[in-house]
């Protein structure tokens, strides 16, 4: 049997020596190495995505991989693709660290510097503990596709861009479409989420903070169960205690929203921190929300270079969604595409606050007319980045643009959605990066409240 092996080594001298060794194994056929959890993240879901078949039966990862922590991203690995064995490589060989990553759900440990005894016993093991969980479980599930489903973070580039009632409509598209939905509130300082849907619940996100292992009873009792069919994980309502989610506890929460339901849409607020970046760069679709305007356009530059400097996502793997827009602007979407160096969704939000003034004020968006334009948009777009499901007749033979064009009104009236591209073949596509966040706090009765 041919053992698929895929390196997750940041360092280019263990690159090479490990890649090396795995050339002399027998049966061996080594992917080409990846260089951050990123990617490796990433790289995994598009495989899963394909087939069970595509995924590797052994992932190697070295202690210096980044910018997620080794026994994280190993933690990581084993929730998402269970039946893949995932070897820490590592210069600590203490008992301390072997149960640390045994815990992580690492399936063995290799000392450096790397033997090729070692290398090949650790990795035949993993491979026949990988292969005996996929005998068992079988081969035409979903069980091998990773648990739970797509994350999408919502950024604003500056505030008082609409990013926050970007994120809620988005989700409201989603499970007006069947979906099973999540808003996430992870503007830790300034939520505005429970603001905008006109709720009152005493529990929050910093309620998860410090529990290690979040149970679905644990994360039942921190979910509101909102009427119009979304669960919402609200940010705390002092927002001091924001300081207890860290990167950490924010990758867990993330991991155990994933697992519980078919769509996560975060608010990550205008502000990066640990835990919004983590947000950012675990989600599979990250959104980044501007207005056409020279101080926004030049926010949003700002924050799509931070995150490529701290490693969070790549500026091709963004999307902006232009806010506000109007014919008349002197910056139009295309301009902002290159400046940016982003993807820019196709369908533009157009400038009408007089529509949302109403509902903003009341605080209860959920009731937007169907006729608004703002909504018909932000609905097009939930469409447009697959984020619902419909009948397979939308948009058919029309192209993808013509499809998410014909789509957005009839998002809008009756609550249709899009589809999801397929992704991802295992040796002849790499990972790419993760996801986005920070959606943009709202006030009522002004501007900063515009979809």
């Amino acid at each position: 049997m041919t053992t698929r092996i895929l390196p997750a080594v940041g360092d280019p001298d263990a690159t090479r020596s490990i890649t090396t060794l795995l050339s002399q194994l027998p049966a061996a056929e080594p992917g080409p190495p990846v260089t951050d959890s990123t990617t490796l993240l990433d790289t995994l879901a598009r495989l899963a995505a394909e087939s069970l078949d595509e995924l590797p039966e052994v992932v190697l990862v070295h202690e210096r991989i980044g910018p997620v922590p080794a026994l994280e991203l190993i933690r990581e690995v084993a929730l998402r693709f269970p039946a893949v064995g995932v070897v820490l490589i590592t210069a600590d060989a203490s008992p301390g660290l072997f149960s640390a990553a045994m815990d992580s759900g690492a399936r063995g440990l290799i000392g450096l510097p790397l033997s090729y005894e070692e290398l090949a016993a650790r990795v035949q093991a993993a491979a026949q503990w990988s292969a005996g969980v996929r005998r068992h479980l079988g081969r035409g599930g979903d069980v091998f596709t990773g648990p739970g489903g797509q994350v999408v973070t919502v950024t604003g580039a500056k505030g008082g861009v609409g990013a926050t009632l970007t994120a809620v409509q988005l989700a409201l598209a989603a499970a007006a479409s069947g979906r099973r939905t999540a808003l996430v509130d992870m503007d830790l300082q300034a939520g505005d989420v429970a603001s905008y849907l006109d709720v009152q619940f005493r529990r929050s996100m910093a309620d998860l903070a410090g529990i290690q292992d979040i149970s679905p009873r644990v994360l039942q009792d921190a979910v509101y169960d909102h009427r119009t069919g979304l669960a919402l994980l609200l940010a705390p309502a002092e927002g001091e205690r924001g300081e207890e989610v860290t990167d950490r506890a924010a990758r867990q929460i993330v991991s155990a929203m994933r697992n519980r339901y078919e769509l996560v849409v975060i608010d990550c607020g205008t502000h990066l921190d640990g835990a919004n970046a983590a947000a950012v760069e675990m989600a599979d679709t990250a959104v980044l929300v501007t207005t056409p305007d020279v101080v926004a356009v030049r926010a949003a530059k700002r924050m799509v270079r931070m995150w490529e400097r701290l490693q969070v996502r790549k500026a091709e793997e963004t999307t902006v969604i232009v806010n506000r827009h109007t014919k008349n602007t002197e910056i139009q979407p295309a301009l902002i595409e290159k400046i940016t160096k982003t993807r820019v969704a196709r369908i533009a939000v157009p400038a009408a606050f007089k529509e949302l003034q109403g509902v903003v004020d009341a605080g209860r968006v959920q009731d937007l007319d169907n006729r608004s334009t703002v909504k018909q948009a932000l609905w097009g777009l939930a469409g447009e980045l697959g984020l619902t499901k419909g009948p397979e007749e939308d948009g058919a033979g029309a192209g993808p643009a013509a499809g998410s064009r014909g789509r957005a009104k009839a998002l809008a009236l009756r609550g249709g959605g899009g589809d999801r591209g397929s992704i991802g073949v295992w040796r002849r596509r790499g990972g790419s990066g993760s996801g986005s966040g920070s959606g943009s706090r709202s006030g009522a009765g002004s501007p900063a409240g515009e979809g």
